[in-house]
């Protein structure tokens, strides 16, 4: 019998690399570009893991998964309970595992980030979904009941999903309500297939359709149904607004309006619901075949659409960032990709104007160097104009990605309901309770833009505060939102 191996042992393996396509391939396809652990490589990774007596990975995972219990089962080669220990936090591990900051949060806590590189928890979380998903039995989560009461969840993207789930297991009826043809949201429609394929939501989406939940798309709550109206006559006990914040911004710079400006939003979605990521699509900006495309943001949607640009065709793809390479947003691993793929980076810089020709098409753009100065509220330091800097550069699309902001539609139609100045709902952090009897909100229609798993404990959270006021029929609205 193999003894098993001591603390400083596992202290000195090194952390498992996740295999990935070669770039020059990957620059020209959408297929996924990570391609998972082996079995060996999982529990080879899954053995660095100290077993911590007290795991502060868990309080930097926004679910607290058992992170360490599931990795402890990986070790053992035990997948299927391991993504049984994953699914009583995350509904959603396969997605996780893929799009989730885990730099940020479960692997920036790890104990090892202090001298080594952190357990590879993503990676290992995403070996475990994708094993379940291929030898699982298939079979649903428990769920309680039925308790006779129903709830609606207005919004497919992570927030709601997560929502809609955990009301599921409590014994509730629920109906997901989504405004696009496709159940996802963000999922879907954001993240492009490289680095989410579809396959991968639809499998995780039909588990919660298989415990019950019911889901209708083309559903615009506000238009077909106001908040009011579920309810009323449509007879929901309490509503979840997951609605995101989906609404594009725009800089206010002369020429925005030219043919070939998109907002991040519209450029993704386009590629991503009509599919142009498959070879017989047919869509508008199928094919950038020798363009120059220029994308301006320094965040996880920005890596996103400039990737998506070279893959689409183009034959120069840049990013406008107004800061340097130390502040970008973006996650690490979304920037090396980028650079091995051959997109360029311009650093503190931003456009000042558009230009176009005599059809009202893009053919470039000024744009002006900075520097950095004092802190901002972010706390990083603002950039600010150098002048006699500006300098122009030829494009054929740009592409802003600076960040979105919320659709002013539930405003319009739910006069009671709390908003703030930004325009996102007012609701508690820790319960999601909103100014309006029965009415819970989460995600980024409350945080504004953030990410899958942040969006989807907000989410976690507004179930349980649901599922406790549908118990009680109690209602106390937060005493500040």
């Amino acid at each position: 019998m193999t003894e098993p191996i001591t603390r400083r042992e596992r202290m000195k393996l090194t952390r498992q690399p996740m295999p990935a396509q070669d770039p020059v391939e990957r620059a020209k396809a959408f297929t996924e570009v990570n391609t998972g652990y082996t079995t060996l490589r999982a529990m080879v990774e899954a053995e660095r893991c100290l077993q911590c007596a007290h795991p502060v990975c868990i309080d930097g995972c926004p679910v607290n998964i058992r992170i360490d219990d599931f990795i402890a089962l990986v070790a053992q080669g035990d997948f299927l309970e391991a993504a049984r220990v994953i699914k009583e936090d995350n509904s959603l591990p396969a997605i996780c595992g893929r799009v989730c900051p885990q730099e940020n949060q479960c692997e920036g806590t790890c104990v090892l980030a202090k001298k080594e590189r952190p357990i590879a928890i993503g990676h290992l979380e995403r070996f475990v979904a994708d094993y379940e998903r291929v030898y699982g039995s298939g079979e649903p989560p428990p769920v309680a009941s039925p308790t006779g009461k129903r709830a609606a969840v207005v919004g497919s993207g992570p927030a709601g999903l997560a929502c809609a789930t955990d009301l599921a297991r409590f014994g509730h009826e629920v109906t997901v309500f989504e405004a696009l043809h496709e159940p996802g949201g963000v999922l879907v429609y954001g993240i492009p297939e490289f680095r989410l394929p579809k396959e991968i939501v639809r499998a995780e989406i039909q588990q919660l359709v298989e415990m019950g939940v019911k889901i209708e798309t083309d559903a615009v709550i506000g238009m077909i149904d106001t908040v009011d109206e579920l309810l009323g006559e449509e007879g929901f006990d309490a509503v979840f607004l997951g609605v995101g914040a989906g609404l594009p911004r725009f800089q206010k710079i002369p020429g925005e309006d030219f043919i070939g400006v998109y907002s991040a939003n519209e450029f993704l979605t386009r590629v991503n619901l009509m599919k142009a990521y498959k070879e017989d699509a047919e869509t508008p900006i199928l094919d950038l075949s020798g363009t120059r495309a220029l994308v301006i943001g320094g965040g996880n949607t920005a890596m996103d659409a400039v990737r998506t640009a070279l893959r689409l065709g183009a034959e120069h793809a840049t990013i406008a960032y107004r800061r340097s390479a130390k502040e970008m947003p973006a996650r690490a691993e979304e920037i090396e990709h980028a650079e091995e793929e051959g997109v360029e980076f311009e650093f503190l810089t931003v456009p000042l104007e558009f230009h176009g020709d005599d059809d009202g098409r893009l053919t470039g753009v000024t744009l002006q160097r900075m520097e950095l100065g004092e802190p901002d509220d972010s706390g990083r330091r603002r950039p600010v104009p150098i002048p006699g800097t500006e300098y122009r550069q030829d494009c054929d699309i740009a592409v802003i990605a600076i960040g979105n902001g919320a659709n002013p539609l539930l405003a319009k139609t739910t006069p009671d309901l709390e908003f703030t100045r930004w325009g996102t709902v007012a609701a508690s952090d820790e319960t999601g309770r909103t100014s309006k009897p029965g009415v819970f909100a989460g995600g980024d229609i409350v945080t504004g833009g953030a990410t899958v798993i942040l969006a989807m404990g907000a989410g976690r959270r507004a179930a349980a505060s649901i599922n406790e006021f549908l118990e009680t029929g109690v209602w106390e609205a937060p005493a500040q939102v």
